[in-house]
């Protein structure tokens, strides 16, 4: 059985916060809001309806990225998948809290502009070597069950 997935808009609620697993990994968090907004017809105004706050979690040269291109406010385009994670508090209170494990961000162009930078990767100086799977033709990353990419992000 997979996680759940979800996609949709959502809104920053604070600037991203990268820091780095004892492995050297990096681990974004981002704050989320995704909200339903509706126009009244009687008033003509927008009105925001329901609200659901999530904390969303970005893994590795993506985390890195989100921390240097996204802000706090900013709307971005979401993908991921629902993930409930079990901790005890330091009264000893057992909880629970359900997180997005986020395979995909970037900001909506509903309403702003972006100038994506493509970053260079290190092959090695091989043609079509290194960890590429797109240079020189080469197979595109398959999909696993439960919609992750070949490599699981370590957690």
């Amino acid at each position: 059985m997979s996680l759940p997935p979800i996609f949709g808009t959502a809104r920053l609620l604070d600037d991203p916060e990268l820091r780095f697993a004892p492995s050297g990994v990096a681990v974004c968090r981002v704050r989320l809001a995704f909200n339903s907004r509706k126009k009244n017809d009687a008033t003509g105004q927008w009105e925001d309806a329901d609200t659901l706050f999530v904390d969303g979690t970005v893994f590795k040269q993506e985390a890195e990225n989100v921390a240097e291109s996204l802000t706090r406010g900013t709307e971005v385009v979401v993908y991921g998948r629902l993930k409930t994670e079990q901790y005890t508090t330091r009264e000893g209170e057992k909880r629970s809290a359900t997180k997005l494990m986020i395979d995909g961000i970037g900001p909506s162009l509903k309403f702003a502009t972006a100038k994506p930078q493509k970053l260079a990767r290190s092959n090695g100086g091989q043609p079509g070597g290194g960890n590429d799977p797109w240079a020189s033709g080469g197979a595109a990353p398959t999909r696993t069950g439960g919609g992750n990419f070949d490599e699981e992000p370590p957690f």
